[in-house]
């Protein structure tokens, strides 16, 4: 993926929640993120993050393409995200839900309960030239500083 250095003016009322399909049975829940289904993308990328310490806090910057479907598999956490002016906050707890958060918008994730799990899915490879990493800089493209 080549990021484009054009930071996309993302309003937050483009991030929701996604349900995602589980089926209940009487040994367990299997819940399946399929592309062509539900999902806001066709998933090229799967990561998750664990062994989070206590008082971490994980993300803390933008980009400029990438999208992102975070979830909570195990455990709760927050997802902040800000257009530079506002913050909303979303609390995942739920291993069927996710939150989409388009590019654009600047992302943080704190309140980790012990034994959270971060999965994320993006439609895209990794690239270091997608991140805005600054915020400072995050502030200047999006036209608030």
């Amino acid at each position: 993926m080549m990021a484009q250095k054009i930071h996309p003016k993302t309003s937050l009322d483009e991030c929701r929640f996604v349900r995602l399909i589980s089926r209940h049975e009487a040994n367990g829940v299997m819940t399946v993120a399929e592309n062509g289904n539900e999902l806001p993308f066709a998933i090229k990328r799967v990561f998750y993050i664990y062994d989070i310490p206590a008082g971490a806090e994980r993300g803390g910057h933008s980009h400029y393409i990438e999208k992102e479907l975070v979830m909570a598999v195990a455990g709760q956490f927050e997802v902040a995200v800000t257009d530079g002016c506002e913050v909303r906050r979303f609390t995942l707890s739920r291993p069927d839900e996710g939150l989409y958060v388009p590019p654009g918008l600047w992302r943080w994730i704190t309140g980790f309960a012990d034994g959270s799990v971060v999965l994320s899915m993006s439609p895209y490879d990794f690239d270091e030239a997608d991140y805005v990493r600054d915020y400072d800089e995050f502030l200047k493209l999006r036209g608030v500083k």
